[in-house]
């Protein structure tokens, strides 16, 4: 058992909390990663490893700024993530698109785009409708099922585990010390004045952040903050490797840096329930040979489920405590795709001590009026 003082502790060793403790390292706060271990639901681990924005913030401008935002971070913390660790996170952003199977598909597809695009304003958002005689130059072996897509050049995709691994080298080689099997079990809080005690021992700081993915739900209220988050799980299939052939990720099937071929993107509320259910991995591998019939002859090698992080609305929470200053949340279900933000842009507010702005619509207080009806 050890007891330790830093300038910061970071709750919650995932993709999340690692981003934010190893951009606080760099602006060097000494800091402190508590990780709960491989007794975790890790989301992380079983993500599909998409840098994903055309999807992001329908109805929610301020997310798809915050998303586009993370996106436009992500060269530079890939970058500078490979020359500190020697560990390439697979980073390619060669755009990526949604597939259509059927006119009702596409005609919901183009008028959701549409409405992405008004919303953004002056900000603008780039994206285009291809019919499928178009597309089928861009992505080869496509299915006579697929009417068209839509595409946008913002999207690319990454590996999650190379990732998470970078995140934890760069974080411990700064000099941030990694604290494993250290579930919070107990705690105080005052403004700028926080202590936890874990199995690992007890530590305290002026400053803690809480991300540690659905473990928010409870932790937060010590710490004067909110985290209503749930579970939603997702299945994912992994082929065998293939020859390089998809130039581009696809919402539901994307070609990693080995070779092989994930398949994915379901979304079931049924609590902390980690099996998977055969008929919706069937209907996972049957909507991808109708996108490209070719798959149907790889042979499945990998299969898993894993818990998203989820909000009532589905965005992001990001809080600083009114009653103890010093205090902050962080939650998404968007760990990749949020990685350069978090790390580039999230960690320097909570180093000095306040989150802009900007970040204002994703407090949990917007939720209070739903919580009183």
């Amino acid at each position: 058992m050890q007891s330790r003082s830093a300038e910061a502790i970071v709750v919650g060793g995932g993709l999340v909390g690692a981003a934010i403790a190893c951009g606080l390292r760099d602006r060097g706060l000494d800091t402190l990663l508590l990780d709960e271990g491989d007794v975790a639901f890790r989301a992380s681990r079983g993500n599909f490893g998409l840098v994903w924005v055309q999807s992001k913030g329908l109805g929610a401008p301020w997310y798809q700024l915050w998303t586009r935002g993370s996106a436009r971070e992500w060269p530079g913390l890939a970058a500078d993530l490979a020359a500190r660790t020697g560990l390439d996170p697979a980073l390619q952003q060669p755009g990526g698109v949604h597939l259509c199977l059927g006119e009702a598909e596409f005609e919901d597809r183009a008028a959701r785009m549409a409405r992405m695009k008004e919303e953004a304003g002056n900000h603008g958002f780039d994206y285009r409708m291809i019919r499928a005689d178009e597309l089928g130059g861009m992505l080869p072996g496509l299915g006579p099922a697929v009417v068209g897509a839509s595409w946008s050049p913002y999207d690319g995709h990454a590996s999650p585990l190379l990732l998470l691994r970078a995140l934890h080298r760069a974080f411990t080689d700064a000099g941030g010390a990694y604290i494993p099997n250290a579930t919070v079990t107990g705690g105080t809080a005052a403004p700028n004045d926080f202590r936890v005690e874990t199995p690992a021992g007890a530590f305290a700081a002026p400053r803690i952040v809480l991300a540690a993915g659905l473990g928010n739900a409870a932790l937060a209220p010590r710490f004067g903050l909110s985290a209503p988050v749930r579970p939603q799980r997702g299945q994912i299939l992994v082929t065998e490797r293939a020859r390089s052939i998809l130039p581009m990720p696809t919402t539901t099937i994307r070609q990693t840096a080995e070779g092989t071929i994930m398949l994915g993107d379901s979304m079931e509320e049924v609590g902390f329930d980690l099996r998977q259910s055969p008929p919706v991995m069937a209907e996972i591998a049957k909507r991808a040979v109708l996108s490209f019939p070719w798959i149907a002859e790889l042979d499945i090698v990998r299969a898993w489920s894993a818990l998203r992080v989820m909000a009532p609305d589905g965005l992001p929470i990001y809080d600083q405590s009114e009653r103890f200053p010093g205090a902050f949340t962080a939650n998404c279900h968007s760990g990749v795709t949020l990685a350069g933000a978090h790390a580039r842009l999230l960690a320097p507010m909570i180093a000095r001590g306040a989150l802009d702005p900007v970040l204002a619509p994703f407090s949990a207080r917007r939720f209070e009026g739903s919580r009183a009806a």
